[in-house]
């Protein structure tokens, strides 16, 4: 009876174990890929962890590790294996888990699992020496005595007020993991060092040089892991701004046509004065009017309509409602924009013209003409501001890893828009959501504002 309840007893430990990893998993991935969150929308100030941790299917990988900790432990009962193999068969299996259910990069799954079950062991290896230290245990606790069963089972349940208290976190906690895993390695090394000079049980040096050996090689793969992370994260901001400067110029150069056809205007006024005169004092009215809507008519379709209130994005939407317009698509827009809000003009900017950019591009790829449309809706929501952009399409967006790639050939920052506008809206604790429903695309962007008082 003893021996069932043990084997049972590790089988759960096990299980928690996978799944709390695969928690981590995921999280790192979500980190790495921002379009890989689930497309549902979170609750008001939620932590990007909590959303993560949404993104595991909870029954098949609660399954997944239940399955696993069960094989496992029937074939180390079988065949009598050494810990050592356990652990790596856990790694295996939790990289597997991780690469089917979560889609996660083979690579850095295998490095989280094998890192994790490290310090995971070094940890119960603390646990267990330093209660046999607490209750002057006459030598080292074995695995099946009561000493090491309770410090097993503190270590987990340890695991998992942490991972609990980290999903109902509304700070974000993804930020912190680097420092909060460099200070789990450093505790570790330090309890390891104090562990040395104990005179309560005896533990042979061998061992204790092993897990030294161990947890610097820890401390060493958690600074490389992340040092890796934010060269990565350097260069995607570094694409990101390349790419951000040559929208700014871009729509430069369209503001700059803009005015110029002013200047023009300007310079040929006493021309323009003069005709006017002439056609007006031969009561030609009908004429005259004619006259003044041909003067206006290149600036009056990107000028007219006040839409959002902020001049740069008003000019932005009609510039982008004429191209839509030469195109022959069918161009809507409705806009409820706070008066007074906390967002940056070169933000809305970003946002709009990435999202408007790629319908543009999706729905002038429509062979019928009548089907060619693009709807932007802009609501405000309590003090929530949602831009949802609707688009046909006749070639289907490609996913990859849970994001969408880029269908355009040849290189340049090709997709790279729909990131930008993931960048732009994160400054906002916003999310980026797409979808699509027939030959309807929809992206929708979530953002979060604050109200500024009017100036006096």
């Amino acid at each position: 009876m003893t021996d069932v309840i043990f084997i049972l007893f590790h089988i759960i430990l096990s299980s928690v174990r996978i799944f709390l990893c695969l928690c981590l998993t995921a999280g790192t991935n979500a980190a790495k890929d921002p379009a890989s969150l689930p497309p549902a929308a979170p609750p008001q100030n939620s932590s990007t962890f909590c959303r993560t941790f949404r993104k595991i299917p909870f029954c098949a990988g609660l399954s997944a590790a239940l399955i696993g900790a069960l094989v496992l432990r029937a074939v180390q009962s079988l065949w009598n294996l050494p810990e050592f193999y356990r652990t790596a068969s856990e790694v295996l299996w939790i990289t597997l888990c991780a690469r089917l259910l979560l889609r996660a990069d083979t690579r850095i799954s295998l490095f989280l699992g094998i890192f994790y079950e490290t310090a995971v062991s070094l940890w119960l290896f603390l646990f267990t020496a330093w209660a046999g230290v607490l209750f002057h245990a006459p030598a080292f606790p074995a695995p099946s005595s009561g000493i090491s069963l309770s410090a097993g089972l503190s270590l987990h349940a340890l695991l998992i007020i942490f991972t609990v208290y980290f999903i109902n976190s509304k700070s974000n906690v993804l930020q912190a993991m680097p420092r909060l895993s460099c200070a789990v390695a450093v505790t570790g090394f330090l309890a390891l060092i104090t562990l040395s000079e104990q005179t309560v049980i005896p533990i042979p040096d061998d061992t204790l040089d092993m897990w030294i050996i161990l947890s610097v090689v820890l401390m060493s793969g958690i600074l490389v892991f992340h040092m890796r992370r934010q060269y990565e994260t350097e260069k995607e901001l570094a694409r990101l701004q390349a790419e951000q400067a040559e929208l700014l110029e871009r729509d430069y150069t369209a503001l700059n046509n803009a005015y110029a056809v002013n200047a023009r205007l300007f310079h040929d006024l006493h021309n323009h004065i003069g005709v006017l005169r002439r056609l007006l004092s031969h009561s030609k009215t009908e004429e005259a009017i004619q006259y003044l809507d041909a003067l206006k008519a290149p600036i009056a379709e990107i000028t007219d309509t006040v839409w959002t209130g902020d001049e740069a994005a008003d000019y932005l939407i009609g510039s982008k409602a004429a191209a839509a317009k030469a195109a022959g698509i069918s161009f809507r827009v409705q806009a409820e924009f706070p008066r007074r809000a906390d967002i940056k003009s070169v933000d809305l900017c970003a946002i709009l013209g990435n999202l408007l950019d790629n319908a543009l591009e999706a729905a002038g790829q429509v062979p019928d003409p009548n089907r060619r449309f693009i709807t932007l809706t802009i609501r405000r929501i309590h003090q929530m501001l949602v831009i949802k952009a609707e688009n046909s399409f006749s070639i289907p967006p490609v996913r990859e890893k849970d994001s969408l790639k880029t269908t355009k050939t040849g290189g340049g920052l090709h997709g790279w828009g729909l990131k930008s506008v993931q960048s732009a809206s994160e400054k906002y604790d916003g999310i980026l959501q797409t979808s699509c429903t027939g030959d309807t695309f929809t992206a929708v962007v979530t953002l979060s504002y604050q109200g500024v008082p009017a100036a006096p």
